[in-house]
């Protein structure tokens, strides 16, 4: 790589070091190791962004806010691009239920935002919905709702499944907004020290 791009041992070094940190690459240690390519995640990108957010001053709520914002759009979109296949696949995620295990329940509502936010076909607004989600719970954990509130969670991402199958954008868009709105509510009641606290670089 020294001898391809013509640079010295420090400045490749300190380059490769950089894609490190981002989550671009990842160094295999041993004798056959060195810099490998990695699939770039959407908590990368988070990770990356808080460095910009801490220094803005970004609160969580304006965190919360943002979010709130960006999954109501993913919602709508994914309603528009309608593929009712996908919909239903959506929908039959949501029957389980695991509203008294809090891993299992974090697991579900967290994929079912994923599924949502892919759906909408559009990979830029993916990477950021998602990665505002990532940095959220990265630096905020055990943060759910408590078991007597999950099986109506579970009752509106199933009513927002069925929306998006049925390419009811609207319909979708405003109950995903609904959703993230008790979400942030609940948060702010919770733990209202939180929400005007910056976010951190991590």
């Amino acid at each position: 790589m020294i001898e391809d791009y013509g640079v010295g041992r420090g400045s490749l070094r300190e380059a490769l070091r950089i894609l490190e940190v981002h989550g671009l690459i990842t160094m295999k240690p041993g004798r056959n190791g060195g810099p490998m390519v990695i699939e770039v995640r959407t908590r990368d990108y988070g990770r990356m962004s808080t460095l910009f957010y801490h220094l803005g001053g970004v609160t969580f709520s304006e965190l919360l806010e943002a979010r709130l914002v960006m999954e109501a759009t993913m919602a709508r979109l994914a309603a528009e691009r309608n593929a009712p296949e996908l919909g239903e696949q959506l929908a039959e995620s949501c029957e389980k239920s695991v509203v008294e295990d809090d891993d299992l329940y974090f697991a579900a509502t967290h994929d079912f935002h994923r599924k949502v936010s892919s759906m909408s076909g559009n990979p830029i607004l993916n990477l950021v919905s998602m990665s505002l989600e990532d940095i959220f719970h990265d630096q905020v954990s055990g943060f759910l709702f408590p078991p007597d509130r999950r099986e109506d969670v579970q009752a509106t991402h199933k009513a927002i499944a069925r929306a998006i199958a049925k390419g009811q954008a609207a319909t979708a868009e405003r109950l995903m907004r609904q959703h993230m709105q008790e979400y942030a509510d609940y948060v702010r009641r919770r733990h209202p020290s939180l929400v005007d606290q910056v976010v951190n670089w991590r």
